[in-house]
Parts: C-alpha cells; sequence; structure tokens
C-alpha cells in the first residue's frame, strides 16, 4: 500500500498524540510496579476519572472568563483532584495488603477497577457525554499534510510533562527516595526515609499524569464514557511493557512505540485491527524480549 508525504506527515501526527496519551497512563504504570511491584489495574479507570473531572469543572465554568482559562483551571483542577484520589485509592485498597500474598492485591486492583467505573457510571450515567469546550481548529500545512495549533499543543504539553516528571525523579529528594525505595523498601525505612509518604506521593503523581492524558484525551475527541479507561488502560499497560515495566523512560518510549505501530498498523490492515493490534504486540514481545525495550533483567534472591 502507497503511502504519500503528505499522508505519512498525518499519520505520524496522529500516532504521536495516541503515542503520547499511552504515554501518560503507562508512566503511573511503571512508577507504581517499579516502587512496591503492584500491577495496578484501576490505573486505566483513573484515567477516565480525570476526564470526568475534568469535564465536571469545565460544565460549571463554561462562559466564566473565557474558554482558555476554563480550559486551564479544569486541566490543573483535573490533575489535583485526580492525583488525590490517587492516594485514596492507595490508602485504602493497596496499604492493607502490601504484605499479603501479590495475588490478594491484584484481585484488589481489578475490585477497585469496577468500583471506579461503576462509581463514575452511578453519577454520570452509562451514556456518553460531550465535552463543552470545541478546540480551535486553525493551523498550519506543512508539504500538503493538515497540522492543527491544538495537535502542536497537545504534543507539547505531554513532552513537557515528560521532561517534568524526569528531572522530578532525578533532581529532587522526593525523586531520589522514589528510586532509592525501588532498590531497597527495607533499607530506606531503617535510613529514615518515610516509605508511605513517598508511596502515596507516587500514586498521586501517577494519577495526576493519568488525569492529564484524560482531559487531553477528551478535549481532543471531544466524548468521554464511563467505559472510556478500560481499552486505554490496557493499551497503556501494553505500552508499559514495551518500554519496560518499572522504567521511566520504557514507558515513556513504549507509549510512542505503541501509538507509532498502531497507528501505522490500522491505515495498512483496516480500522477493525486497531484494537487488536496492540495485544499481538504485546504478545509478540512476552515472547521474543519478556523484559521489554529498556527493561533489565532481575534475579530473585533467595
Amino acid at each position: 500500500m502507497q503511502i504519500t508525504t503528505d499522508l505519512f506527515i498525518q499519520q505520524l501526527i496522529n500516532a504521536l498524540i495516541i503515542g503520547s496519551f499511552y504515554s501518560l497512563i503507562a508512566l503511573g504504570y511503571s512508577m507504581v510496579y517499579g516502587i512496591i511491584k503492584l500491577l495496578n489495574f484501576a490505573h486505566g479507570d483513573v484515567f477516565m476519572a480525570g476526564a470526568f473531572v475534568g469535564y465536571t469543572v469545565l460544565a460549571k465554568l463554561t462562559g466564566v472568563g473565557g474558554s482558555v482559562l476554563g480550559l486551564v483551571a479544569a486541566f490543573v483542577i483535573s490533575m489535583i483532584v485526580t492525583g488525590f484520589l490517587g492516594m485514596g485509592i492507595e490508602r485504602i485498597a493497596y496499604r492493607p495488603l502490601l504484605k499479603a500474598p501479590k495475588l490478594s492485591i491484584l484481585i484488589t486492583a481489578v475490585g477497585m477497577s469496577l468500583v471506579l467505573e461503576n462509581g463514575v457510571m452511578a453519577a454520570f450515567g452509562s451514556k456518553p457525554h460531550i465535552m463543552p469546550i470545541t478546540l480551535p481548529t486553525a493551523g498550519f500545512q506543512l508539504l500538503g499534510a493538515q497540522i492543527t495549533y491544538t495537535q502542536i499543543g497537545i504534543i507539547t504539553i505531554s513532552l513537557l510533562l515528560m521532561v517534568g516528571l524526569q528531572l522530578f525523579i532525578h533532581k529532587t529528594i522526593y525523586g531520589k527516595a522514589m528510586r532509592a525505595i525501588a532498590l531497597d523498601q527495607t533499607a530506606c525505612s531503617l535510613m529514615g526515609i518515610n516509605v508511605r509518604r513517598v508511596i502515596a506521593l507516587t500514586f498521586f503523581v501517577g494519577s495526576s499524569l493519568a488525569a492529564s492524558a484524560g482531559m487531553m484525551n477528551a478535549t481532543y475527541y471531544g466524548t468521554i464514557t464511563f467505559m472510556m479507561g478500560f481499552i486505554f488502560g490496557l493499551k497503556a499497560f501494553t505500552a508499559a511493557v514495551i518500554g519496560g515495566i518499572g522504567s521511566i523512560p520504557g514507558a515513556m518510549l513504549g507509549g510512542l512505540v505503541l501509538g507509532l505501530l498502531e497507528t501505522f498498523g490500522t491505515y495498512a490492515l483496516g480500522s477493525e485491527w486497531k484494537d487488536v493490534f496492540a495485544f499481538i504486540i504485546l504478545i509478540l514481545l512476552l515472547v521474543l524480549k519478556p523484559t521489554g525495550m529498556l527493561g533489565k533483567k532481575v534475579t530473585e534472591r533467595m
């Protein structure tokens, strides 16, 4: 199948946008797994909750202070509220089970996912909701491809959030504490690090990033539903595995790689393969390179 230059650029922009969403969600999976070795399967629904928080704020602020100011306020409030939601999930559902068998906490994560989905459905209803704001469609042409300023803005914001997370992890004392706990939680406790506080902060940061993806996804596509987190969560988990679960750079890279493979693969094979394609990649990767692109092989010590 022949692809022209303008179509290639258009598909590349689409891939970067969807890949940015996957990366921001995948970061939460990798951060939590890196610290407490938990696959937080409720994380996709945290992404969904962030979109609904933003929708609620936008509905209240429509016509107040202009759409741009309202959108920025909704974006920030969504990240903060959803961050505290993530902390609440950690405190109520996961912290009491950290010493329990891994299967128990995994089942709890699935249960929390169902709680979030059905809670949002009970509060907002099962029908899709239209976002009370329309993003501008103005843009420019690049080699025949039409690129909007909204697309450039989404990609830029996503990159800034990822770079900000990298700086936070490597340049701040809390980031150093996170990396230390990922290596040896017991030793960190003996050295005076408040492990529980750092774990709670990890959930806050990961949930905030998921909320940012939820807000951008909701405003870009224009609709939200209580089930939107299910497929996005699974694909973001796939992205985290592709990059190497537990690796922050790997989560970023995995999301972008999945976005590229899914977009161009869907174009080549058809839209009916859109959701199947990601999981074919996951199966192949687990067979050929289980540690992912940037993951490291860990040896269990007895």
